[in-house]
């Protein structure tokens, strides 16, 4: 706690003296949720138990990659949520304080898991000292807390699940594409903006198409409708977003080389 409190003033002065006036596009990624979020923290804290748990020499986890599950887990949201914090960005600061919650916690989960599994408690000669009520009692608050936290982000609106709707939109896009035969696909990107519409999600859809050989259909009417198709499959999948959806149809050159 103390370091990633030392991570978040420490960016945070960094962004004031450094006058950063804008959010960069990594802040941006650092700062999204997925759905499947939960597994990165549930992953090192397993991966340290085990590290700490077995010789050094006969563990399959190295200090280094425990290090470095921790750092992916904990850093990005740290100091994103210091720029975050001096930019006055607060809903990006609420997002990486809950990631850093989710990480937190289910760090905390696998490892103390991991190590009752190996017997490691109370009775033991060298930790006499503990309480046997204490791990239960630690144990279900974490859970339940893991639980809330979970239970919130998969209850709330689209904020927490950005990274992964992204993903299934762009996957209901290249299907609307393949099955309409109207034209073929160059390149999708879709992506949550960060434009200021009060009570508003917007879901930014980029789509770059070739027009097929021998086809009759003009480059408007390929844009027109495949525009239509797409909003209107991303609406059917209740994204909980307007899908704002630009195509490009993009032409070759006259004579391309074989």
């Amino acid at each position: 706690l103390a370091a990633i409190a030392v991570t978040v003033a420490v960016t945070a002065g960094l962004s004031l003296v450094l006058s950063q006036e804008l959010a960069s596009n990594a802040m941006v990624e650092s700062s999204k949720v997925a759905s499947v979020s939960v597994l990165l923290p549930l992953t090192g804290g397993a991966a340290g138990a085990l590290n700490l748990i077995q010789a050094e020499r006969s563990s399959l986890v190295s200090g280094t990659a425990v290090g470095m599950l921790v750092a992916a887990a904990l850093a990005p949201p740290a100091g994103t949520a210091g720029m975050a914090i001096a930019l006055g960005l607060w809903p990006m600061a609420l997002n990486c304080a809950y990631l850093l919650a989710l990480q937190l916690v289910g760090i905390n989960l696998a490892a103390a898991t991991v190590f009752r599994l190996y017997g490691l408690s109370p009775k033991g000669a060298r930790y006499q000292r503990g309480k046997k009520w204490l791990f239960p009692l630690a144990m279900a608050m974490t859970t339940a807390l893991l639980v809330a936290l979970l239970s919130y982000q998969f209850t709330s609106n689209t904020n927490l699940q950005r990274s992964s709707l992204e993903q299934r939109a762009n996957a209901e896009v290249q299907k609307v594409i393949k099955n309409s035969d109207l034209a073929i696909l160059v390149k999708s990107s879709v992506s949550f903006t960060r434009a200021d519409v009060e009570d508003r999600n917007t879901l930014l859809c980029l789509i770059y198409v070739q027009r097929p050989e021998n086809t009759a259909v003009s480059d408007r009417e390929i844009k027109d409708r495949l525009t239509n198709n797409i909003q209107n499959q991303l609406i059917q999948m209740n994204f909980q977003a307007t899908p704002l959806v630009n195509v490009s149809v993009l032409v070759p050159p006259a004579n391309v080389l074989p």
